[in-house]
């Protein structure tokens, strides 16, 4: 690909910054619990495994994000189908950030990713549990 229309992870992060709600952990807190929020978990199995959770979040690895979206997909799930506002979140904060772009791009909506990630979540002292172990 010539390098004048490459774009590397820095370039899509702000642009999904400029077009997305990023919440900060401090206005996230209140909406736990809220039954029109629905806590999207992007991060690998293997991440709540070792991390925990938040309550009531639910997980959507990102790989699977545009296939469970899409009502049209084989695999569409009915929580992306419902009338909530949908609030993405990762370790981080940078590929609930690129994930929350994708799914307003496919007409999800209302949509905001958690600014900082689970680390952040934590660090404020949000609830987090523990899934049961995989045996």
């Amino acid at each position: 690909m010539p390098p004048e229309i490459r774009k590397g992870f820095r370039q899509l992060l702000d642009e999904a910054a400029a077009l997305v709600e990023t919440l900060p952990v401090a206005e996230a807190l209140p909406l736990h619990g809220d039954p029109a929020v629905l806590f999207v978990d992007l991060r690998d199995p293997r991440e709540l495994q070792r991390e925990g959770r938040i309550p009531g979040a639910f997980h959507c690895p990102r790989g699977m994000l545009e296939f469970w979206i899409d009502p049209d997909s084989p695999y569409a799930r009915p929580q992306f189908q419902q009338d909530r506002r949908f609030l993405f979140y990762c370790a981080s904060g940078w590929r609930s950030a690129l994930a929350a772009r994708t799914a307003q791009e496919m007409g999800l909506a209302p949509v905001a990713h958690l600014g900082g990630g689970f680390s952040a979540w934590k660090a404020a002292g949000g609830p987090v549990e523990f899934p049961p172990p995989k045996g």
